[in-house]
């Protein structure tokens, strides 16, 4: 079965939750393949992962040999789906954070866009089995990421995403510097400010119920002086350079 959409879904101690969202990605309407990116995990999600795909010829599995990062995950993801060809590219979360059911309004929203966005935060909160304390870092993080760089977007720090082949060509994924969630900024930014449509859909995100968050202290850190840099690419600016925009507008 021959289809133009892929979900990434990178994996690191998966195995609990994996055969489960595979079922769901591909019983949606979109009929998406998926690429599970597995750093080698301990608990042998790679090798499932590989179980599973021996048997769901949709489902391919691209093994890194140690935990090296979500942003570098992600890049070796993206060079994989551009070499064959994939024309939406999407970012998805290996734990259920991501609601399956959501990626048909990424797609019809992908019809009029470069990238999509899913937004925690569009008309209200929709976070479930989160601590009051990480839901205030994360929009805490949203305003001063919107404060430095100017990116008018409610939920800049997100995860869930969808990508045009084109937006995911217009970067050099090689220069890409940042590694953790701040890697959800610049990808973003770098887009945006090139003057490629982005636009946010909303989605409710439930927090992992099984295995063990990602997040670190260092992970913040690199968040908080990645966005200065953002700001110092686009010249101090806080829009799109106008002559990028100028452009892209006559694709």
């Amino acid at each position: 079965m021959s289809c133009d959409t892929l979900i990434i879904v990178p994996t690191y101690n998966e195995r609990e939750n994996l055969p489960e969202l595979v079922r769901c990605v591909l019983g949606q309407p979109v009929t998406p393949a998926i690429l599970v990116v597995d750093d080698n995990s301990p608990d042998g999600t790679g090798q499932l992962a590989d179980g599973i795909a021996a048997k769901e010829p949709r489902v391919n599995v691209l093994h890194r040999q140690e935990k090296n990062g979500l942003g570098r995950a992600y890049c070796d993801g993206f060079k994989w789906a551009l070499e064959r060809g994939y024309e939406l590219i999407f970012e998805m979360d290996g734990d259920f954070s991501h609601n399956p059911d959501d990626l048909p309004k990424f797609v019809a929203a992908a019809a009029s866009a470069d990238l999509v966005l899913g937004s925690r935060y569009t008309d209200g909160i929709r976070v479930i089995n989160w601590p009051l304390r990480r839901l205030m870092l994360s929009l805490g993080a949203a305003k001063y990421v919107r404060m430095i760089t100017g990116m008018p977007f409610t939920d800049p720090t997100g995860g869930f995403k969808c990508f045009h082949r084109r937006a995911l060509l217009s970067l050099d994924l090689d220069a890409v510097r940042s590694n953790g969630y701040s890697f959800q900024i610049e990808v973003t930014h770098k887009i945006w400010r090139q003057g490629m449509k982005v636009v946010e859909v909303p989605i409710i995100f439930t927090d992992r119920f099984q295995g063990t968050s990602k997040m670190s202290r260092r992970i913040v850190f690199e968040a908080l002086w990645m966005v200065w840099r953002l700001w110092l690419q686009n010249g101090l600016r806080r829009s799109p350079r106008p002559a990028l925009s100028a452009a892209a507008a006559g694709r």
